[in-house]
């Protein structure tokens, strides 16, 4: 069967071979309850994560270098990340999230018909998706929980090698952010969207951009700035990427998010952008 869960449609028989995302089968490199979540996701107990190996689009400065190029991990099986579902139940998740799904979308939904979790399930993606594959998600998922990581073509050519990032991702996540949103009184999503969007050295003009693309999605879509950017991955030729963010660069951000209004914001501190938030991989 060929593989065309996201935008690169490489075609590969991912049975028997890795796709272009890298991985064949079901691989992941850890699950466990993740704290660091935005409030409504985490809320009390953690948010039942799910770190999916892989990924199709190979930010060169990803914080999860070695799950998303899969130098760790382990296989499963379909019916094995069911039992996932249930463990992480079991253990007091809030939800079931589901992190760098894209490129396994047919796994899940098999393990989804094996058990459907009774807790909100979250589709935590970089954005990189198509429409079609989306109304395949929006039937099991809960919550939408997408990046949005650069509208100007030459950074995402730059950083990933597809130049054609935006014009999948604007279109998708104004998909996504149809989602209804459903609070509780106690502050835990129950269904929605959050459109996240990390910062990044030199191109705090392509973030403001961002913004006032947020500001055009239904109000009741939740926007996470942050600041955590922290030297990561394979930077060795891309200088500018070889420091944090500066307050005056995400100061420039935070401007726009008061001059475009936008109300259902979270916000990061800037002294977050340190390598002990990035998750140590179990396998």
């Amino acid at each position: 069967m060929k593989c065309t869960q996201c935008p690169v449609l490489c075609g590969a028989d991912r049975e028997q071979n890795s796709g272009y995302c890298g991985v064949n089968g079901i691989r992941i490199a850890k699950y466990y309850l993740h704290p660091f979540e935005e409030p409504p996701i985490s809320f009390k107990k953690g948010s039942g994560c799910i770190f999916f190996c892989g990924c199709p689009l190979k930010c060169v400065f990803c914080q999860n270098y070695e799950l998303s190029r899969n130098t760790r991990g382990k296989n499963i099986t379909a019916e094995e990340l069911a039992e996932i579902f249930k463990k992480l139940e079991d253990d007091g998740a809030e939800n079931i999230n589901l992190v760098n799904p894209t490129h396994y979308l047919s796994d899940i939904e098999k393990a989804v018909s094996i058990y459907k979790p009774v807790i909100p399930v979250v589709y935590n993606t970089h954005g990189y998706e198509t429409i079609e594959n989306l109304e395949r998600a929006d039937a099991f998922v809960d919550i939408f929980m997408p990046d949005l990581k650069f509208i100007d073509p030459a950074l995402s050519k730059r950083y990933t090698g597809r130049d054609n990032y935006s014009q999948f991702a604007l279109p998708a996540i104004r998909f996504m952010a149809h989602k209804q949103l459903v609070m509780r009184n106690d502050g835990k999503m129950l269904s929605g969207c959050i459109v996240r969007h990390l910062v990044l050295p030199l191109a705090s003009y392509d973030s403001v951009n961002i913004v006032k693309f947020i500001s055009t999605l239904p109000p009741s879509v939740y926007f996470s700035l942050m600041g955590q950017y922290t030297p990561f991955g394979k930077i060795e030729n891309y200088k500018e990427l070889q420091r944090t963010i500066t307050a005056r660069e995400y100061n420039k951000v935070l401007s726009a998010v008061e001059e475009y209004s936008l109300k259902n914001v979270f916000l990061q501190d800037l002294d977050s952008s340190e390598a002990s938030y990035i998750p140590q991989w179990d396998f």
